[in-house]
């Protein structure tokens, strides 16, 4: 099954790092092009120091503006500056038609911002409607994204990276205290010409500083109300399923992010205080409670430093693609590999090993030269290991598959002056991701090389498969637990045709249930849901 999660970590292509010993977490550092005599180590048996935070940056850039892993995983770690284009609707509910004259909230989608359309009801029971705004903006707004569900008034974590910038500690009697909250990053981001922030909850909503500022009112509309209780059930699933409508990559594209500008709280250059409040938790514990007063401090002077700095900086690279690709390259064929792995039995091993083994072969055929051939005869520049095998013939296939994503980008001083901070950072994680998938796909593949299993290359070893089976299985669980892509987290079996695959969010977790400390609370799991009447229990 995906639905894993792991602390483990992994070393970064042409960045020096340490290996697993000792527990400690290393900031990423910027190197000089092209230089292989930077790798201190091309091991395929090393596995990575366990307290680097590549990987984290990896899956939470990959992940911005997606609802599906913003909810899975809720306390964010990461603040995007970004815009929403000209052009872009954005409503407010409120129970009558005045523009607000202070910083208020609207919705990108109707259906959330409908929940707060006010309606009244009289005592024999009638309603009346209510009012939805909606504005269009007439100019880019510049506004700063929180990631997580950052709108959700939850403890334990998802308004952290708010408060801490705000009022520098995290106060959970003060988690509810919106008004102040909003009020008070307007104020904070007034001087460095913020619009407006960008958060999620059960879907994404962009607080707005100046309703007469960049935005222009496109309609007042007088609207029919629902009623209290269960007839409101319809109005519940509907913002629910316009929150579903980004659940996955590209997200909510209304709002564009600069990724140039990305501060990130597992960046240990910018918070080393956060790695020992990390150790040994898993990700659902993760949180940026428990940062120093320096390093807060550093972090601010980040934030303020790049919204200051103008909009023609950086590479040019296109970084939100570039991981994009290396997710679409893996996700699915490893979600496949470990089908594979987990249907293979002790009566179809013969006739699956070869299959896998095509697999492995498929996987990395991009990047096995002609002459990445094991020599069973010559012990020249050989790489011997516990268990006697040379495995320096694949070493050239791991260096391809590691390196080729980003070599234009080490090798090109010009591009690389222009890297940014933050940039930097990306680059890093991108690096050292990519090169622990390949190094576990190549791992796996000589494995089945030597065992005799490949179509292409003989073997030197009378295989024991079960062995071999059970070494495969290991080299790939570990490594979809520690890439933990919330790709992988979905509704098994899949939902039928009234249903819906629903991860459970803010507000929903119950009626008066806002208290609940279970597993369900902690570790949302994905479940289907009903489409319409009669609806499922959401909590």
């Amino acid at each position: 099954m995906f639905l894993v999660c792991s602390a483990v970590v992994v070393v970064a292509v042409l960045i020096v790092l340490p290996l697993a010993s000792p527990p400690r977490q290393i900031p990423l550092q910027r190197v000089s092009p092209d230089s292989e005599s930077l790798i201190r180590d091309w091991n395929l048996e090393t596995t990575p120091d366990t307290n680097w935070a590549g990987h984290l940056i990896f899956d939470t850039v990959s992940s911005l503006l997606q609802h599906w892993p913003n909810t899975r995983y809720r306390n964010g770690h990461t603040i995007v500056p970004g815009s929403v284009p000209i052009g872009t609707l954005l409503y407010h509910g409120r129970g009558d038609n005045a523009i607000p004259t202070f910083p208020g909230w609207t919705a990108t989608n109707p259906e959330h911002s409908f929940t707060f359309c006010k309606d009244s009801m009289t005592n024999n029971g009638s309603i009346t409607g209510c009012w939805q705004l909606t504005f269009v903006t007439a100019r880019p707004l510049r506004v700063l994204y929180f990631d997580g569900s950052s709108g959700a008034k939850m403890e334990n974590g998802p308004m952290d990276a708010q408060d801490l910038l705000l009022w520098g500690r995290v106060d959970p009697a003060r988690r509810m205290d919106e008004r102040e909250r909003i009020n008070d990053l307007c104020a904070w981001g007034k001087d460095l010409g913020i619009d407006g922030y960008a958060r999620m909850e059960m879907d994404f909503e962009v607080m707005l500083c100046d309703f007469s500022n960049g935005v222009e009112l496109l309609s007042a509309d007088y609207l029919s109300a629902w009623m209290e209780g269960s007839a409101r059930e319809p109005l519940i699933f509907g913002t629910i399923l316009s929150g579903s409508w980004h659940t996955r990559y590209p997200g909510e594209t209304r709002v564009l992010l600069d990724l140039t500008k990305l501060v990130s709280f597992y960046d240990t250059s910018l918070a080393p205080s956060l790695v020992p409040h990390r150790e040994s938790k898993e990700r659902w514990d993760h949180r940026v409670l428990g940062i120093s007063a320096p390093d807060l401090a550093v972090v601010k002077r980040r934030l303020q430093d790049v919204l200051a700095s103008g909009t023609d900086i950086g590479s040019g690279v296109d970084w939100q693609t570039l991981y994009r690709v290396v997710v679409d390259r893996y996700a699915d064929r490893l979600e496949t590999l470990d089908y594979l792995l987990d249907t293979t039995t002790t009566e179809n091993l013969d006739e699956r090993a070869p299959i896998i083994q095509t697999e492995l072969r498929i996987m990395l055929t991009p990047y096995i030269l002609y002459t990445a051939r094991p020599n069973w005869l010559s012990t020249a520049d050989s790489v011997s290991y516990a268990d006697g095998r040379d495995e320096a013939w694949a070493l050239p296939v791991w260096r391809a598959c590691a390196t080729r994503h980003t070599a234009h980008i080490h090798g090109n001083s010009r591009l690389q002056s222009r890297l940014t901070s933050s940039e930097h950072l990306l680059l890093g994680a991108l690096d050292g991701t990519n090169r622990e998938i390949c190094r576990v796909l190549v791992r796996m593949w000589v494995t089945g090389v030597h065992a005799g299993v490949d179509a292409l290359l003989p073997g030197q070893e009378t295989p024991v498969l079960s062995q071999i089976l059970e070494q495969w299985r290991s080299d790939a669980r570990s490594l979809i637990a520690w890439l933990d892509w919330s790709v992988w987290v979905k509704c098994r079996p899949m939902c039928p045709a009234e249903e819906m695959c629903y991860l459970p969010t803010w507000p929903y977790f119950g009626v008066n249930e806002w208290d609940r400390k279970d597993e369900q609370w902690k570790r949302p799991q994905p479940r289907c849901i009903r489409k319409f009447q009669p609806y499922s229990v959401l909590g």
